[in-house]
């Protein structure tokens, strides 16, 4: 069978999803897509919002963009929310956790200010992405994850390597 296809969409900016999911396909073998880069490529927006000053992402047209890539398998998929993404994609959803304050620190290295940075914070503290994870998907596919050292993103690819070999091993 063709491998796995991970969600590692959830997690608040400053997380660490990017680190682990570019390294995680290192390792792994798989196609690793950063659904921000993405839609920057494609210009995938509808608007722009001025609270925030970002662009607004086009979910329609980000998974008309991934979908026959992602019915080969084989990809992570790397975005802060996912509740547009369907749920036949995934096999499992990781959701990184990262203690506030250490957060608070890498968001505001990143330039986070003001209601930005705040909601952020608030977003992580009220685990909202996790809770949509959990109302999208099967409960048995999402897993939360630690991401505040060094050594939790070397515990969480060794963990989630071995979930793939066993995942591998048992589609087979």
């Amino acid at each position: 069978p063709s491998p796995p296809a991970l969600g590692l969409s959830a997690g608040t900016p400053g997380v660490g999803k990017t680190t682990l999911g570019k390294e995680l396909a290192a390792r792994a073998g798989l196609s690793y897509v950063n659904v921000g880069d993405l839609a920057k490529e494609g210009q995938l927006y509808e608007g722009f919002d001025e609270e925030y000053e970002c662009p607004i992402l086009d979910e329609d047209r980000v998974v008309d963009e991934l979908e026959a890539r992602m019915g080969e398998g084989g990809v992570i998929v790397d975005y802060h929310g996912c509740d547009f993404f369907p749920e036949r994609w995934f096999h499992i959803v990781l959701v990184l956790h990262t203690d506030n304050s250490r957060l608070y620190d890498r968001l505001q290295g990143r330039g986070y200010t003001g209601k930005k940075l705040q909601d952020n914070i608030q977003c992580e503290i009220f685990q909202t992405l996790y809770e949509e994870a959990m109302m999208s998907y099967r409960e048995e596919i999402v897993h939360q994850l630690p991401s505040n050292t060094p050594e939790d993103l070397e515990r969480n690819l060794d963990h989630i390597m071995q979930w793939i070999e066993q995942w591998m091993k048992d589609s087979n």
